[in-house]
Formats: structure tokens, sequence, C-alpha cells
């Protein structure tokens, strides 16, 4: 279990992290998000100790990352992969092995987990971005720690090396181990995610499950069209159902648009059936992820792409005149 109290880290008077806390617990893969610069890296940072907090601490196990005896063995890290260029990957983790005492059948395992058994005897400098990260990934896991910390663990990796990382996430969080990953792809992290953390500005914005974080979003709807729109409304109403035009009817076919929230598309189509309503299209809606986490940092964001304005007209191309 990791535990932040109060992280706050400043930088030549520049607060980057405010008093952050947040649990992350064992059984369940949790997502730490937020837009660039929110503070991800530093955080990430202060729990494995390589960053001193300005005020505030955090613990894995009950103890600071240092505090920790054989830390490969409690904690493993994937922040940069990172290893010597002139080694190969067996001896690159060999080292690391030995500064733990673990045995060379452990490094063989993370080896073939990694799907690095023929690059193995490779010099580093030759690989690939996404074998780097492939053996940054058997580093972390060669302690075999029952909390794992990954930042953009799918960088540079292809299709293939992306549903390996997803596969392997799950099966860790199986196992009961902890693990906390960043990512900027909000498409794994709605695949693999659990459970969210949500920063921006350094600050907590979120902390709660994915399925929790789309709801509060707008969460599921279902788009309607039908020519009898007051009548199905009519027959929908209740506590918490909502039902709202989305578009007026095309001139050669009077029918409407419709969003409804509060019941699902099951539950429509027999109401439907029931009073003889004519429905052209019943489709669930759902707010994604990705959506859901722009709505949630938009006010969080220190860099948007300026809007270019149009270009002024100039000579026709085949003219020469002014366009």
């Amino acid at each position: 279990m990791i535990k932040a109290h109060g992280l706050t880290k400043r930088y030549a008077g520049r607060t980057v992290v405010q008093d952050l806390d947040f649990t992350v617990r064992p059984g369940t893969v949790t997502g730490f998000l937020g837009p660039n610069g929110a503070g991800k890296s530093t955080t990430m940072r202060m729990l494995l100790g390589l960053d001193a907090p300005t005020r505030g601490r955090s613990t894995v196990h009950g103890r600071s990352y240092a505090a920790h005896p054989a830390p490969l063995t409690q904690v493993g890290a994937l922040l940069e992969a990172r290893s010597h260029p002139g080694r190969s990957a067996f001896h690159h983790l060999m080292a690391l092995a030995h500064t733990h005492g673990i045995p060379r059948r452990r490094v063989e395992e993370v080896i073939d987990l990694a799907g690095l058994t023929d690059a193995a005897h490779r010099r580093v400098k030759g690989f690939s971005l996404g074998m780097g990260q492939r053996l940054g990934i058997a580093a972390a896991l060669l302690g075999d720690p029952a909390t794992v910390i990954l930042d953009e663990p799918v960088n540079g990796l292809d299709p293939e090396g992306v549903l390996w990382i997803r596969t392997l996430l799950t099966s860790l969080a199986a196992e009961g181990r902890t693990v906390l990953v960043s990512s900027h792809l909000m498409s794994e992290m709605a695949l693999t995610a659990d459970h969210l953390i949500v920063i921006g500005r350094g600050r907590l914005l979120a902390d709660t499950t994915v399925a929790e974080l789309i709801r509060s979003a707008g969460g599921a709807s279902v788009k309607v069209v039908t020519p009898q729109p007051d009548g199905l409304s009519a027959h929908l109403t209740g506590p918490g159902v909502t039902v709202t035009a989305t578009g007026a009817p095309a001139a050669d076919a009077p029918v409407h648009e419709l969003r409804i929230r509060g019941v699902d598309a099951a539950y429509i189509g027999r109401v439907a059936a029931t009073h003889a309503i004519t429905l052209h299209e019943l489709t669930p809606q759902t707010v994604s992820l990705e959506q859901a986490f722009m709505d949630l940092t938009q006010e969080s964001v220190d860099h948007r792409p300026q809007q270019k304005p149009p270009p002024p007209p100039g000579p026709s191309p085949l003219t020469g005149a002014a366009a």
C-alpha cells in the first residue's frame, strides 16, 4: 500500500505539488493521471525518495522507501528506462540483482517475462525505445515486489507490447500487489485501471473509480430518434430521468433526436413498444474516459495550442486575381 500525506514540493519559489493526500491500495490497478506539468513525475519521485518533499511524507508498506532494507523486493519502479549502454540486458539485470542477493534464475525469469529472451545478450545501446521500456519493466519486477510504480510504461511499445503491459498490470493486481501507473493514453487507462488519482497543477482533482468519474461527467445516456417525441417523453417521466432534444427534425423526415438519461435502452424500448411509439434509432451512448478527463482538467492545463487566424485571401492560382 502507498500513502501520501500532505505531499508538497516547491522549486525556486514555485509550488509544483501541493498538499496531496491519497492511498493506493493493493489488488487494483490505480491510474495516476494529469495534464503535462501537473506534478505526476515529481510526486512519483517523492514516493521513491528521489526528491525530498518540502512538506508532508509518503510511505510504502508503512515506511519510507529509503527505510526498507531491501527496497527492490518491496517496490519496483520505472520512471525512466535507462541502463548502461555498453552492457547487455542480462548483465544490466545481473548487476541490479547482485545488490540484493537476487539469484540468476530470477533474472532469467524477468527477461523471459519481458519478451527479451532473444535479445538478452545484446548491448542495450542497440535497443529500440520499446525494447528499452521492456528492460526497464523487467528491472522493476526483478525483486518480485509487492508494489509496482510505472511512469508511462507503454511509451514506445508496439500494439503487441501495449497488450502485454495491459495483461501484466491486471495480473499483478490480481495477485494482490499494489500497482500505480501513469499514462497519457486514456484508452489504455479505461481498459486497465480500476481506480484513478487525477491531479492538476499539483493539486488533487479526483480520487475515484473509472466508472464514477465517467458517471460524474455525464455518464451513460441513450440516443433516441422518433417521430413521437412528446409521447415518449410523457411516458418516461420519473425521478432521475431527463429527456433532452438534441436536434431539429429534418425537413423531409419529421423525426426528433432525443438524449435520454436515467434509464437504459432496454427500458426505453419496452416503454415504446407498450405504447406503440415508433423508434427510428435506439443507441446507448457513453462518455469516454478521455472526455471525462478533459472536462475535469480543463482549468488545469497550462499550455493550450493557439488557433492561427486564417490567412488573408491571396491571388487565385488560376487567374492571378485576389480570391
